[in-house]
């Protein structure tokens, strides 16, 4: 936190809010709203609703390279920018590892997540508040960038990785699930109108709020981050795919993995469409979908 606090003012260190909540949202909040209400003094927003694949049926689909240089352009952000990537007070850790993912994947050079928020604020951090004045003064020509295709997987792929399951050769790959239990499970359902609940066969259920502070919403430390993957039954030997809803919190769950250094960084994955790509393209009268 003091590397944003303690900033000169000739640094390029630039805090990037990554707001964002659910459809169902029961306050009707959204990432602009809190952005406008609460911020890191010269933050820009970058809204996830809007940098995404604009030709998927699927919410949140990573841009194309293009789409991604044009926002990063349009925020007044240059490749050599140090970013620090942070979410909202209210839910703390959430989003911004989704941001930060995506910059990953475009080989953004020098990015962070602040590890939250939610404490920044308590502990006194400055903050602006009211709608923003431009914190823009012009665009840039960010560099259109290359697509690291190694840290994404497909509907497609992972459907394979299900058939494949206890097969003689198989990877032995594991899915983990951040969505809630009772989502995974199929008695709760999903945030979006008429998507079927329930999870992939032979996935392992890991909600985010598990790999958080109860208190602080931060992430765990590493050590214990460990042990809760431990718990699971996970083997940092074997591959890991990350999913959820629409790929934030599988996002989350990768961040923690590669923060416990749980796994070598090669064999993890997330999977882009996540559970509103699976459960409107799979069903379980064809064995992709079971309810437990």
């Amino acid at each position: 936190m003091d590397m944003i606090k303690n900033r000169p003012s000739t640094s390029r260190i630039v805090p990037l809010c990554a707001a964002w909540f659910l459809p169902n949202d029961p306050q009707a909040r959204t990432g602009r709203k809190v952005f406008a209400q609460r911020r890191i003094p010269g933050a820009r927003f970058l809204d996830i609703d809007a940098v995404k694949d604009n030709d998927s049926p699927y919410p949140h689909m990573l841009p194309t390279a293009e789409r991604f240089a044009q926002a990063m352009s349009e925020l007044g952000l240059k490749r050599d920018d140090d970013l620090v990537v942070y979410d909202t007070q209210e839910l703390g850790i959430f989003s911004a590892p989704r941001v930060a993912w995506m910059l990953r994947v475009f080989g953004h050079p020098k990015f962070h997540i602040l590890n939250n928020f939610k404490l920044w604020v308590e502990q006194g951090y400055p903050t602006d508040t009211g709608e923003p004045l431009s914190e823009i003064q012009e665009s840039t020509n960010y560099p259109v960038p290359t697509f690291d295709v190694d840290r994404v997987i497909t509907f497609r792929g992972v459907r394979d990785i299900v058939k494949e399951q206890g097969r003689e050769g198989s990877e032995g790959v594991q899915i983990i699930d951040a969505r809630s239990a009772g989502r995974f499970s199929g008695s709760e359902p999903e945030p979006r109108p008429g998507l079927s609940s329930g999870h992939m066969p032979g996935s392992i259920n890991l909600p985010l709020s598990e790999i958080l502070d109860p208190k602080t919403k931060a992430f765990l430390p590493e050590e214990e981050l460990r042990k809760v993957f431990q718990s699971k039954g996970l083997d940092p030997e074997k591959p890991i795919v990350t999913t959820c809803g629409t790929g934030v919190m599988a996002a989350a769950l990768d961040t923690a993995l590669q923060a416990a250094q749980f796994g070598a960084r090669v064999d993890r994955r997330v999977y882009d469409g996540s559970w509103t790509e699976w459960a409107q393209r799979g069903s379980e009268s064809d064995g992709l979908i079971e309810k437990s």
